[in-house]
């Protein structure tokens, strides 16, 4: 008799912590910053000219935040030889235009595989490639602490969350790469852990970051189902779950990552514009930012900007691009 008075009480807070979860309005955030996530690599895969879609970003955009990516790959293609110049060239130009910049750096940082090893480290054994990317990191933290325009790093990218061809990060190995980044940095710019928003409750996440920056996708491809799904989570779910890491934690948290491009079977380079459609299109756009405006959060990044670029200049479709521009005005 016990147990069942248990389980039935343990079933109802159950319930209660449910209907708190989807239930309610987040209240509204007075000011919004809009920002862009950009990846080289990404504009590559699409056949663009990096520099200048990245040019545009900032030129006719005239985004006000961006989020970097420094690859492994790209700034260390041989052992001990760095390649710094296409980062110092993102850097520098979004620091001509006073753009905050978040630079995103260690093994697993965004954009498919995840882990963008080089060819030489791929072979080495885990310990060896964890002492590589420690070296890694305080090469790019040496080079840009001085600067005045990176406000805050991120460092590895959803390290907790299994997705990607990826060895896994431990928690050991993250605080090592928290603890060299918070050494080295002269100006003790805020380090920034991102997870899943909708997979996770951010707890190992807020634990180590001083903020918090989350996934933020409604509508993708989920190989389980081999069909495409729309995330059934309101609003609300996403404020009430920053509520709970603000007051066990006091953190923030940010949204890193709001899907503004398709997510469909394959990469962008293999599908058609018409499968891409499904999962975005100015319809889409528009809806997610309204669903983002509505979880109450103060900062956003957008994840797609290279593919607008290429609707626009490969495929004579500038609306996305456009309805971006107006959007990233607003945060002025």
């Amino acid at each position: 008799m016990k147990i069942k008075l248990i389980l039935s009480i343990f079933g109802l807070l159950v319930l209660i912590f449910a209907a708190w979860l989807f239930v309610g309005k987040a209240p509204p955030a007075e000011k919004i910053i809009w920002g862009v996530s950009f990846s080289q690599k990404q504009s590559e895969l699409l056949g663009l000219d990096w520099k200048e879609s990245y040019l545009a970003l900032l030129n006719e955009l005239e985004v006000p935040a961006i989020k970097i990516i420094a690859y492994w790959d790209l700034v260390e293609p041989e052992p001990d030889k760095y390649f710094f110049e296409d980062l110092d060239f993102q850097i520098e130009e979004a620091g001509k235009r006073r753009v905050k910049i978040i630079l995103a750096l260690g093994r697993k940082v965004p954009r498919w595989p995840e882990c963008h090893l080089p060819e030489w480290a791929q072979n080495l054994s885990e310990e060896s490639q964890e002492e590589r990317v420690l070296r890694l990191i305080q090469k790019i933290i040496l080079r840009y602490r001085e600067g005045v325009f990176v406000w805050a790093w991120q460092v590895e990218n959803e390290p907790f969350f299994r997705f990607g061809l990826c060895p896994n990060i431990t928690e050991e190995f993250l605080k090592k790469e928290i603890d060299l980044v918070k050494s080295i940095d002269l100006k003790n710019r805020p380090i920034i852990i991102s997870d899943s928003g909708s997979n996770r409750f951010w707890i190992k996440t807020a634990r180590l970051g001083d903020i918090v920056s989350i996934s933020l996708y409604r509508k993708v491809w989920f190989k389980e189902f081999n069909s495409y799904v729309k995330y059934p989570f309101p609003p609300v779910f996403y404020w009430r779950k920053a509520q709970l890491i603000k007051e066990f934690f006091g953190k923030e948290v940010i949204c890193g990552e709001l899907q503004a491009e398709p997510w469909g079977p394959a990469l962008l380079d293999q599908l058609s514009l018409a499968e891409q459609q499904k999962t975005m299109n100015l319809e889409q756009f528009r809806e997610n930012i309204e669903f983002a405006k509505k979880t109450g959060f103060k900062e956003f990044y957008l994840w797609g900007g290279e593919w607008w670029y290429w609707l626009k200049t490969k495929q004579n479709q500038p609306e996305i691009w456009e309805e971006a521009g107006k959007l990233f005005k607003t945060s002025y």
